[in-house]
């Protein structure tokens, strides 16, 4: 009987996530990081043996080597992982300062074409900040305006940077923020621009955005100022659901967000590209100063892996860590120096993988 089940498992169509997926692992790509990226990505990873998520782990390095004609790129077999698993999870990367060697983290968006990044920013129960009830989304276009880096000098002392805004491009981020919303029962799309003075390059979004809202009539559309958003966001973050802009607005303004809720420590991150690939992040730095003392965080890394276990369907196995990471949070007996606590890494990894167990 269980060598049927293996055989015709794709064909079994059940209601118990778990029965099923136990037969068929997920490899996902794991890219540790540098700094304390290999310590926190080692706690995700027992988190979720502890959860007994059907994943497993494809470990790869990520550094710039020159390729064919001097480009930069990814060594080959971290592109070959990515290409056949389509699914990426990865620590901190620094960029060496040397000239000419590309950021890490813009060679991975252009390489798999990471068009769209997601920020889920929800209040943290029992993780103290100014603002309570925080519950929105930030969904930044991840390919073109002013990080097209196409930047040249006119004259000495004159630099000219253009912001590049294309149809394709809009079109396709827009239509990312609506269907998002609609996939996770959200009820509003608020459009940040500012196409009052930017009428041509904003302007573009900004009709985009309108055309697909028509769609979409079960979702409110609005459209909103970036000055007036940031105004708004800091007096009442609660108005806000599901937000989408072009890049540079979306760097600062989901940096902001992610303020409101406590920092780039507790702030989960996703990018999805073309071709059914997607790279969940931590988007806080390598922290070389804590490196290798075991006082590294690991909630922004592991809730990004909570979002990529939605992603990929496994949503059990995802409020499963979701729900003991929160309760550890919130119970503030075992937590981290950053999250006002005094443990070690692995003793608040050790605490969430209780829980976990503690909730089978």
């Amino acid at each position: 009987f269980l060598r049927g089940l293996y055989k015709y498992h794709n064909k079994i169509v059940s209601g118990c996530e778990t029965a099923c997926l136990v037969l068929q692992l997920q490899t996902v790509t794991l890219i540790p990081g540098d700094g304390i990226g290999p310590e926190i990505s080692s706690a995700v990873m027992k988190i979720f043996e502890a959860a007994k998520a059907p994943i497993q782990w494809e470990e790869r390095n990520v550094t710039a080597i020159k390729g064919p004609g001097g480009r930069w790129m990814i060594p080959p077999d971290a592109k070959e992982s990515m290409d056949k698993s389509k699914i990426g999870l990865k620590g901190p990367l620094k960029t060496p300062i040397a000239a000419g060697h590309p950021s890490m983290n813009l060679l991975l968006r252009k390489t798999f074409d990471l068009y769209a990044n997601v920020r889920p920013c929800v209040s943290i129960e029992g993780y103290k900040t100014p603002y309570t009830d925080v519950n929105l989304v930030t969904i930044r276009e991840n390919t073109e305006g002013e990080y097209s880096g196409i930047e040249h000098v006119i004259v000495d002392g004159v630099v000219q940077s253009i912001k590049l805004i294309t149809e394709n491009a809009s079109r396709r981020i827009a239509e990312y923020a609506f269907e998002y919303a609609r996939n996770n029962q959200r009820a509003s799309v608020t459009a940040v621009h500012k196409a009052n003075i930017m009428r041509m390059s904003d302007g573009l979004f900004l009709r985009k955005c309108r055309e697909v809202a028509e769609n979409f009539k079960d979702i409110k559309f609005t459209e909103m100022y970036l000055d007036t958003v940031c105004l708004n966001m800091v007096q009442d973050p609660t108005q806000f659901d599901v937000l989408v802009m072009p890049n540079l607005y979306g760097d600062i303004l989901s940096d902001l967000c992610a303020g409101l809720i406590g920092g780039l420590g507790v702030t989960p991150s996703g990018n999805i590209g073309a071709n059914g690939v997607a790279i969940f992040e931590s988007v806080h730095g390598t922290a070389p100063d804590i490196a290798g003392l075991d006082l590294a965080n690991p909630t922004a890394l592991l809730l990004s892996a909570v979002m990529m276990l939605r992603h990929m369907g496994l949503h059990g196995y995802g409020k499963k860590i979701e729900t003991a990471c929160f309760d550890t949070i919130r119970d503030k007996k075992v937590l981290t120096k950053d999250l006002g606590g005094n443990s070690k890494c692995s003793e608040f990894t050790a605490e969430i993988c209780r829980r976990v167990q503690d909730l089978d």
